[in-house]
């Protein structure tokens, strides 16, 4: 086998790994790349192996840094089968459509304000052609192995993350190689915890959180503190929010808070994401995939009322819910209904934007909580006068610590260990601490960097 490391390398976008077989290839994740400009260009630009030569994707979960690419892969020609759990095809079918529709919205936004110098601004891909891409999705099972073509086999075991989301475990009889996705956290109050692998010859493993630990500290306390202090001044709290897992993690804090009396209960919350809504729902589905209970499971998803028009989107701009909680994708501020109520609500001190998980360099969302005092959204610079705050304990990523108590499970050290999936100086400190606290071989390959396994 040979693995190429098509994305995910300095960065924790564009995930895409190739796999080859003699003459059989196959693509593990095949994700966007987002953030810095230089990053987002590569989406635009010929993929190194040629879409119809691909036989097969295999996806560990549904995010769009994992699976955003797809309907520009099969727009290229990819005819094959994309390979996924129940869970996240499901997800997929709502991420990956809204992702073509929001990518047409930008481009018709940027050539009807003419803050584009691309004459016309396209988008990278349509509506239509995410919905055309789901033809090719395959549903297998966790934990029964697969066959592909040229003697190889997968098998997908639950990683944590999201709804859905697994690891991935390739062989081809001989040498095997497990591929991480995005690792859960083992005391996840929503997800099961990841499954404990018992090793493979060779390892790609994520590093989002390479460098540090998740702070201490109940995030109930922390989000009771900022909504009780934020309406205490009049003002709402925006909630940036990944539409899959931190959207769902977020409604169950705030379920306990209510339960609890630590919120006034007369504070409205509004879920306002059509994909977010979409998603929620599925947690009733796919209740194999968390740790909630059925009455639960229904009291956290209608714990917030859901806003499924652009009326009733706009309707929260206009004031009359202040103070309220609305929570709107995207998580790091890159698009979608949140760049709106940005634009309404960062200006006046009262309010506050609230982020709750990891920034990407180059987004809205880093920039803001570094302390930039004034953002560019849609195409004009708007003031930053809202107190901006940052969650670092509700990620659904692992740390440091919760990665190497996840690989200790390992039977064997693999041959090498590739960390991907991380900014620079998250996968060098990885890569540190698993050869030091292991004794493994570990590596941080570089994009398209070749490796004989």
């Amino acid at each position: 086998m040979k693995l190429t490391f098509l994305g995910a390398t300095g960065t924790v976008t564009g995930s895409k790994y190739l796999i080859e077989q003699g003459d059989h290839k196959i693509l593990v994740d095949c994700g966007l790349f987002q953030g810095l400009k230089n990053l987002r260009l590569r989406n635009w630009e010929k993929l190194p192996v040629d879409p119809a030569s691909i036989e097969a994707v295999l996806l560990t979960h549904a995010h769009i840094d994992h699976s955003g690419y797809i309907p520009m892969l099969v727009k290229r020609g990819f005819k094959g089968k994309i390979y996924c759990s129940a869970a996240t095809f499901d997800l997929c079918r709502i991420l990956l459509p809204d992702s073509g529709h929001l990518q047409e919205a930008d481009a018709e936004r940027a050539n009807r304000y003419e803050y584009t110098k691309h004459k016309p601004a396209l988008p990278l891909y349509t509506q239509k052609d995410a919905e055309d891409s789901l033809r090719q999705f395959k549903v297998v099972d966790f934990g029964k192995p697969h066959t592909l073509a040229g003697g190889l086999t997968f098998t997908l075991s639950r990683s944590g993350h999201i709804l859905g989301s697994a690891f991935v475990h390739i062989s081809d009889g001989q040498t095997s190689i497990l591929f991480s996705g995005d690792l859960g956290r083992a005391d996840d109050p929503l997800m099961k915890p990841p499954a404990e692998m018992q090793g493979a010859d060779y390892l790609v493993v994520e590093s989002t959180y390479g460098d540090r630990l998740h702070k201490d500290g109940n995030p109930l306390e922390k989000i009771g503190e900022i909504i009780r202090s934020t309406a205490a001044r009049g003002g709402s709290v925006i909630i940036p929010a990944f539409a899959v897992g931190r959207t769902q993690s977020i409604l169950y804090y705030i379920y306990e808070l209510k339960k609890a009396g630590a919120i006034p209960a007369m504070i409205p919350v509004f879920l306002d994401s059509p994909m977010a809504i979409n998603a929620t729902q599925l947690l009733s589905k796919h209740r194999n995939d968390h740790r909630l209970a059925e009455k639960m499971c229904a009291d956290v998803c209608h714990v917030a009322k859901y806003t499924h028009t652009v009326e009733e989107s706009k309707a929260l701009d206009q004031g009359a819910a202040a103070p309220a909680v609305i929570i709107s994708a995207s998580g790091m501020a890159t698009g979608g209904r949140v760049l709106h109520h940005l634009k309404h609500f960062v200006g006046d001190g009262r309010n506050t934007i609230l982020f709750t998980g990891y920034q990407a360099a180059g987004t809205r969302g880093a920039r803001l909580v570094h302390g930039e005092d004034e953002i560019k959204i849609h195409g004009r610079m708007w003031p930053v006068r809202a107190e901006v705050k940052e969650l670092h304990n509700i990620s659904a990523h692992a740390d440091y610590g919760e990665i190497l108590d996840w690989l200790r499970h390992f039977q064997a050290p693999p041959r090498q260990t590739f960390i991907t999936h991380g900014e620079p100086e998250a996968a060098s400190s990885l890569k540190m601490k698993i050869e030091d606290h292991l004794g493994w071989n570990a590596s941080v390959p570089e994009y398209l960097q070749q490796v004989e396994l």
